[in-house]
């Protein structure tokens, strides 16, 4: 029997909100990636990290998860510190970067409008996390950024949102896997002070810890 997919095809057709959106972009900025974003990261990673969903200007337009928009910036620069990468972010799919042990994702892969998935939307891209989730054999730790990508992330694996809450700087543990939960890097977070570059790397730090090199 044939294993799901674990990367939407590029004109998935799931959710008809967000391929009017993604045709509109086409239509605006023809030379954008205006597609469903696959993962990024290496496919022997122990570590990955959920994201919600492509930005319009970052990742829809780059075609990489967290790359174009100062969410990757925080988040790269985070995986970098903690040996997690290679090479040097330049905020360009071909800057050369590439991870270490680390896999990045988007619990809906197509970009919504205001960066706002429906419960629908979230709900028909949950197959592709969890077979994301499946085909990392090495997989021990995920973490989660944002309460939606938390908990797709928690139903994903079967868990009950309510046994496993989201609140940053939380971890639980589903069968084998450690789940570490945090306010999304978002520029509207940090220049909020809801999250600080500190905070940020205390879930990597608990997320790291002891975990294979």
């Amino acid at each position: 029997m044939p294993q799901p997919a674990s990367e939407a095809p590029r004109d998935c057709t799931l959710c008809p909100r967000l391929v009017a959106y993604r045709d509109a972009n086409r239509a605006a900025e023809p030379d954008w990636f205006n597609g469903a974003v696959p993962s990024f990261g290496d496919p022997d990673a122990w570590l990955l990290v959920v994201g919600l969903a492509p930005g319009v200007t970052g990742a829809n337009r780059t075609g990489r998860p967290f790359t174009g928009d100062f969410a990757g910036s925080l988040l790269y620069g985070t995986l970098a510190k903690f040996g997690l990468t290679r090479g040097v972010f330049a905020a360009r799919p071909d800057d050369g970067l590439q991870l270490r042990g680390a896999m990045v994702t988007n619990a809906v892969r197509c970009v919504p409008p205001q960066n706002r998935p429906t419960g629908a939307e979230v709900n028909a891209c949950r197959s592709f996390l969890a077979a994301r989730i499946a085909a990392l054999p090495r997989l021990g730790t995920i973490v989660t950024l944002g309460k939606i990508a938390h908990d797709s992330t928690i139903r994903a694996l079967g868990g009950r949102v309510a046994q496993h809450p989201f609140g940053h700087g939380a971890a639980s543990r589903i069968g084998e896997l450690r789940i570490h939960a945090s306010y999304h890097c978002s520029r509207y977070n940090t220049n909020t002070g809801r999250l600080t570059p500190e905070m940020f790397e205390a879930v990597f730090a608990a997320a790291t810890a002891g975990a294979p090199r």
